[in-house]
């Protein structure tokens, strides 16, 4: 059976000052689910909250009906794993290295490195095409190669639950697409349970089944792309005007920013008129 997770009326807060309040959420099972709003609105707070690694004030998140709080590190980590913001590995790690630590969740005294983790690391490796360079230091990698080399190691995790806060920063339009079309082929082929902070919101429609949209520490709307996203969501949440149109090769919401368009554009016409 696949795994669940679920908030229940949950609170998160640094300090004093709450980032979510009260909020309930069902991630969907064997879905791509995107976080998507404005910078500060909380969409990584929650994230890092639904990875067991921030304490709720109030409430709780439900990993298999239970509170996550309550399980251990470990049985936690074969259910679920997380690509956090701004990783930073040890200095010296080498890929092959940082991508074997995603299997260490599956040691114990008992049951060492088997041949099976090692199908797992060489298939991380592989997918994200880092095998080249699996003996490279990470520190000695481009920003675009870091970031690879961390999805590796979550995906040597073989979790069915992946969570991923950024996915495609440092990476260039190229490998942004390849490491997306990646995770859908993950959800596509094996069901797995992606949940992704995005910030760009025409690439979230692309990959999302499903978009939670949050302002204020709420969620504004939640659904699959085409139901919910709309100028009036795009203005409200991310205070932005602009026009949603079909995107011309998927058909999924696209926005286009009005921002400065009409008066670049009448600069250019002014200048290019003498």
């Amino acid at each position: 059976m696949k795994p669940t997770l679920v908030t229940d009326n949950l609170t998160l807060a640094y300090g004093s000052s709450p980032v979510i309040e009260e909020l309930d959420l069902i991630i969907p099972k064997g879905q791509i689910t995107v976080l998507v709003g404005s910078n500060g609105c909380g969409k990584s707070t929650l994230l890092r909250s639904l990875a067991r690694l921030l304490k709720p004030q109030s409430g709780s998140v439900l990993l298999n009906g239970q509170d996550i709080t309550s399980q251990s590190t470990r049985k936690t980590a074969r259910e679920l794993a997380i690509l956090p913001q701004g990783p930073v590995a040890p200095e010296g790690l080498t890929v092959m290295q940082l991508a074997k630590q995603g299997r260490y969740p599956h040691q114990n005294w008992l049951s060492q490195w088997s041949s099976e983790d090692e199908e797992m690391v060489e298939w991380a490796l592989e997918v994200t095409g880092m095998s080249s360079l699996k003996y490279r230091p990470v520190d000695s990698l481009s920003g675009g190669q870091r970031q690879r080399a961390w999805i590796a190691m979550t995906l040597a995790q073989g979790t069915d639950i992946l969570l991923l806060d950024e996915p495609t920063t440092y990476l260039d339009l190229t490998h942004q697409i390849d490491v997306l079309d990646l995770l859908y082929d993950l959800n596509a082929e094996e069901g797995r349970t992606i949940i992704m902070v995005l910030h760009d919101l025409n690439l979230a429609c692309r990959y999302a089944h499903h978009i939670v949209a949050i302002s204020g520490g709420k969620i504004f709307a939640q659904g699959r792309p085409e139901e919910i996203i709309s100028e009036e969501l795009v203005r409200n949440v991310f205070r932005l005007n602009c026009q949603v149109i079909p995107d011309p090769v998927f058909g999924t919401p696209m926005c286009v920013p009005h921002g400065k368009g009409r008066l670049l554009r009448s600069n250019r016409l002014t200048v290019a008129g003498g």
